[in-house]
């Protein structure tokens, strides 16, 4: 039992030990919850300067998936034989992700020049389906949609939480793993937070208005998620904020 306990610490050790921030990454969005099990989260936002980590403001609420936390699949490694996030599971992906592109139905939103920004229409999509070619990508149809398959994608679906998102890279385009979990988002959330999400972070329009208008692509933007106990862990290995 010792052997075994002393190999798993180890591991723990190498894992914590192989991955840091990208050193081109002075933007950063913290997510701390209180554990893998929990949908609420405690956001907030920093930048490196001097080659510190400086946070900019406060500490704002957000929600997540109604069902806690997982290993997701971004920039950081994943402890050996872990649970990964899937499809549909409920859970937010745990990690360390590139953040960047919005899409909305407003006809212009305040941003970053940078930054890229599509008002939705009708034809665009957003596919979950994990069978699918495009599964976890944005697509716009040359027609209007008027398949199940299409409509049940489309974007623009009349759901104010849903007007205004930024994507979280996780299991992004080229490295798409099928049923890996899609569509995952910073977006409004609903009921003033009092709903959980199906694996998204939510929070109030005017924080998500303004890390919108905040976030720089060219300084390679990310968001840390990761419960109170691996964040304390893993903060010095991975050079977290």
């Amino acid at each position: 039992m010792r052997s075994a306990v002393l190999i798993f610490h180890l591991l723990a050790a190498t894992f914590a030990r192989g991955y840091e921030l990208p050193p081109a990454s002075s933007q950063c969005v913290l997510g701390i919850s209180e554990g893998w099990n929990s949908s609420n989260v405690t956001l907030s936002y920093f930048e490196k300067k001097g080659g510190q980590w400086q946070r900019v403001g406060g500490e704002w609420k957000g929600r997540l998936g109604g069902k806690g936390l997982v290993w997701g699949r971004g920039m950081s490694p994943n402890p050996t034989g872990a649970v990964l996030k899937k499809e549909g599971d409920g859970r937010s992906p745990a990690g360390v992700f590139d953040i960047g592109g919005v899409w909305g139905a407003h006809k212009s939103v305040k941003k970053h020049p940078k930054t890229y920004y599509h008002q939705v229409t009708p034809r665009d999509l957003w596919v979950e389906d994990g069978n699918s070619k495009y599964y976890n990508q944005f697509l716009t149809l040359d027609h209007e949609p008027g398949t199940p398959w299409e409509k049940k994608a489309q974007m623009k679906q009349d759901d104010y939480p849903h007007s205004l998102k930024m994507f979280i890279g996780h299991n992004a385009h080229p490295n798409v793993v099928p049923n890996g979990g899609s569509s995952i988002f910073f977006h409004i959330w609903r009921r003033e937070g009092a709903a959980a999400t199906a694996g998204c972070t939510t929070m109030v329009e005017d924080k998500l208005r303004w890390l919108i208008a905040t976030v720089d692509p060219g300084r390679r933007p990310v968001y840390v998620l990761l419960p109170r106990s691996e964040y304390e862990k893993l903060k010095p290995a991975w050079k977290l904020p």
